[in-house]
């Protein structure tokens, strides 16, 4: 599909009441309709007023569209309120990725938890990436400053590599927390099989967009692509909202 970015002033808009006025019209059946044929499983509550008159919102899984009011047009990029200097866009794509990541559940996931965390990074890793080695060899600080780390799959040679495999054996041992330990320092692994996730977190991963690892997402939905040292993503975490 055709990408491009919108840069669109409603600052008129919200000026004059209008955006929140428009916010309380009906959604347009040619919106409902197309939508529902686009996206499976479609729900009303899936779409409602951009800021913009004219175009809906529409989120489905960590993705966001724009639609036209006839339901003919569909717009990927981004909305920006020139008199807030706010990328409304990012700011829902933030909600619909905490929504997304967190609709795994936690036990889908290897979890390093502090007693009582303040904030947490949700991190997608690749055993085989050295900079994701680096920042496991920090977690100590992290957990010490009450950060929970949780982490996600994303092999980043793709389902059936020799990485996917490595992930699978990691998520299926006895002690999945040790076996990531291991693994990241380069300790050969018992090879194991059983139900897992690491599918499901790899096609997640694709849907947000994610190309390589470590890829951090904090509390507030923002997105950390690569290693950053433990000082400056304490800092972040507590920018967004954490500790």
């Amino acid at each position: 599909m055709f990408r491009t970015t919108l840069f669109i002033a409603t600052a008129f808009l919200i000026h004059t009441g209008l955006a929140g006025a428009f916010a309380d019209q009906p959604i347009p059946e040619a919106v409902r309709d197309t939508a529902s044929r686009l996206i499976p499983d479609f729900s009303e509550s899936q779409v409602k007023p951009s800021p913009v008159t004219g175009l809906y919102e529409i989120t489905f899984g960590p993705r966001l569209l724009y639609m036209s009011a006839d339901g003919k047009f569909v717009i990927q990029g981004d909305i920006i309120d020139i008199a807030r200097g706010e990328n409304v866009s990012e700011t829902t794509r933030k909600r619909v990725r905490v929504a997304a990541v967190d609709g795994l559940g936690e036990e889908t996931m290897i979890v390093f938890a502090p007693p009582n965390p303040k904030s947490t990074i949700t991190v997608f890793t690749d055993v085989t990436c050295p900079y994701c080695a680096k920042l496991h060899n920090e977690l100590g600080k992290l957990n010490a400053a009450g950060i929970k780390l949780r982490y996600l799959a994303f092999p980043r040679a793709g389902i059936g590599s020799p990485g996917y495999d490595q992930m699978v054996s990691v998520w299926c041992a006895d002690d999945p927390q040790a076996a990531m330990t291991n693994a990241k320092l380069g300790k050969k692994i018992e090879p194991k099989q059983c139900d897992n996730p690491v599918k499901q977190h790899y096609q997640l991963g694709q849907l947000l967009g994610i190309s390589g690892t470590p890829t951090i997402i904090l509390d507030d939905g923002s997105v950390i692509g690569g290693y950053v040292p433990s000082k400056t993503l304490i800092d972040y975490t507590r920018n967004a909202g954490g500790g």
